[in-house]
């Protein structure tokens, strides 16, 4: 039942004695260590891309665009699918000390990353979704729950697409699989799947917490045009895995556009606006509208390609990440889903980080520094409001108190 996906696996409205509760769930530890990544990585990325750092000392000049995918949004998604998929399965997920592996796993990975040991950087990286998607297994298969297999595979995909990334660094960017797919796709694939993944999910659940958040919403799912969606999305997976970019491929980012916003308007977004915390998925979804219709214009040649890459990034999978991390954090610790000044600010600081990251270097070419430096401060910003706010719920929790 998807009104279960974040129901509070245990409720006490009056708990008084604090206990420590950091491994409790997945995403205790990992939307921690995401928020705590995002807030550090970006400034120094933005530093990197001022001159003010000396590129020597980043071995990769995409390290940011790995880091971003494979550091933040993974640990987003780990964390997320281990929550949700503890309730779909009615079965544990990893907990103690099997989570307090995988978490050290990631964060030597990140260490990896800045090192010249590509191997190891590769095996660790490689390791953290896979045995992620090994820990999900478990309890899809235990509890029955073969409807959410996929989200298995798409963990298995993500270990695959670091492998392509991690040895087009090494040298081997003329390998090639069968029918041409390049290694250098590597990031690019990875970022597909993170974009199917955030584009199942939010058909799951934002019509549901519109109509929950906001009285007499109507928001709803048309089945046909729910399954044209997520075609589309992978439609583009093949697209970018052979790196097409024509007026085919044009066409059908704009058709896949115009899908996208059927299925946005049929949520009623514009009824949202008065309730952050359904806003903030609602407004996410304006940004992959933004992603398809530049993308559409990059196929073309008309334009770069950044503005629609940074529209799906920091726009699309910023907001939307930011949003689930604050509502699943608010429920599963038995809070109201409410957003104080905090959440308010967070999630303006983040819309407002990717209007300027996408649209001033459209419209000024040469503010693309001052606008990238401009945004990572805002995005930082974000999160950083973030680990304020929501550190205290996720580390500690609080247990009845005794008679």
């Amino acid at each position: 039942m998807m009104t279960e996906v974040f129901a509070p696996l245990t409720e006490s409205p009056r708990r008084a004695k604090r206990s420590w509760a950091l491994w409790e769930l997945g995403f205790r530890p990992f939307y921690l260590l995401a928020a705590l990544w995002s807030a550090l990585f970006i400034p120094l990325w933005a530093l990197q891309l001022s001159a003010v750092f000396n590129e020597a000392l980043i071995r990769n000049p995409s390290w940011h665009a790995h880091e971003m995918i494979f550091g933040y949004a993974l640990a987003v998604i780990i964390g997320f699918l281990f929550t949700a998929g503890r309730n779909w399965s009615g079965q544990p997920t990893p907990s103690g000390r099997s989570l307090q592996f995988l978490a050290m796993l990631w964060l030597l990975a990140r260490i990896a990353s800045f090192t010249p040991w590509l191997w190891l950087s590769l095996l660790l990286n490689l390791s953290v979704p896979w045995v992620a998607a090994w820990g999900l297994w478990r309890a899809l298969y235990a509890g029955h729950n073969s409807r959410n297999y996929f989200f298995v595979a798409l963990l298995v995909g993500m270990g695959l697409a670091s492998a392509c990334f991690h040895f087009s660094q090494m040298g081997w960017q003329l390998l090639q699989f069968e029918m041409g797919l390049h290694l250098e796709r590597g990031v690019p694939l990875a970022l597909d799947i993170v974009l199917l993944i955030v584009a199942i999910m939010m058909g799951r659940v934002v019509p549901m917490f519109s109509n929950n958040g906001i009285p007499g919403l109507q928001a709803t799912r048309n089945p046909l045009l729910e399954k044209l969606a997520i075609g589309s999305i992978l439609g583009l997976m093949v697209i970018d895995s052979f790196a097409i970019q024509n007026a085919y491929s044009a066409t059908f980012a704009g058709i896949a556009c115009i899908v996208h916003g059927w299925r946005w308007y049929l949520w009623q977004p514009w009824k949202t606006w008065r309730n952050p915390m359904v806003w903030v998925l609602q407004g996410a979804y304006f940004w992959l509208l933004i992603f398809l219709a530049l993308k559409a214009f990059a196929a073309t040649g008309s334009m770069a390609s950044g503005p629609a890459t940074h529209a799906l990034t920091v726009g699309l999978i910023g907001m939307v990440t930011l949003g689930m991390m604050t509502r699943t954090a608010l429920g599963h610790t038995g809070n109201p889903i409410q957003a104080t000044w905090v959440e308010r600010s967070a999630f303006s600081a983040l819309f407002l980080a990717a209007s300027i990251r996408v649209f001033i270097p459209l419209a000024w070419p040469s503010l693309l520094i001052e606008s990238a430096a401009l945004a990572a401060v805002l995005w930082s910003a974000a999160f950083a409001l973030y680990l304020w706010r929501y550190t205290p719920l996720l580390v500690r929790d609080l247990k009845p108190q005794r008679a």
